[in-house]
């Protein structure tokens, strides 16, 4: 199953994702080939799960590429088969720092507010028992 990989935009259209993957590119540029290469995998539920995706509750699920630093970049499902780009940063460890949830959360909340029919598409239930 195919899907639409979208930025989410704030309301003064800047797009969280879109600055990471920029800043990404100028100091750390292989990894933005790999960020980019697993943005495009997403394209295809098939690449949907573990090791490229990850679900991590609340509605979120990571991309998560890399070896010694690792990129993540948190989304969302959305109707009409639409991923929606929350936030993306770079760690060392294997759990998400509080701060980039928190993040992460509140954009999904900001997105579904602006954009209700579009959110309510979208399946938690889904979501934890596919992944």
């Amino acid at each position: 199953m195919e899907f639409v990989v979208e930025f989410y935009e704030d309301d003064d259209g800047n797009s969280p994702v879109e600055e990471f993957l920029d800043e990404l590119k100028r100091r750390q540029p292989k990894l933005y080939k790999l960020v980019l290469a697993g943005l495009s995998k997403l394209k295809n539920s098939d690449n949907h799960g573990e090791p490229l995706t990850k679900y991590i509750g609340d509605g979120l699920l990571e991309l998560r590429v890399g070896r010694k630093n690792i990129a993540r970049v948190v989304w969302f499902y959305v109707a009409d088969r639409k991923i929606i780009l929350l936030h993306g940063f770079v760690k060392k460890s294997d759990r998400i720092p509080k701060g980039d949830r928190c993040k992460a959360l509140n954009r999904k909340a900001d997105y579904e507010r602006r954009y209700p029919k579009q959110a309510r598409g979208s399946d938690e239930r889904d979501v934890s028992e596919n992944h």
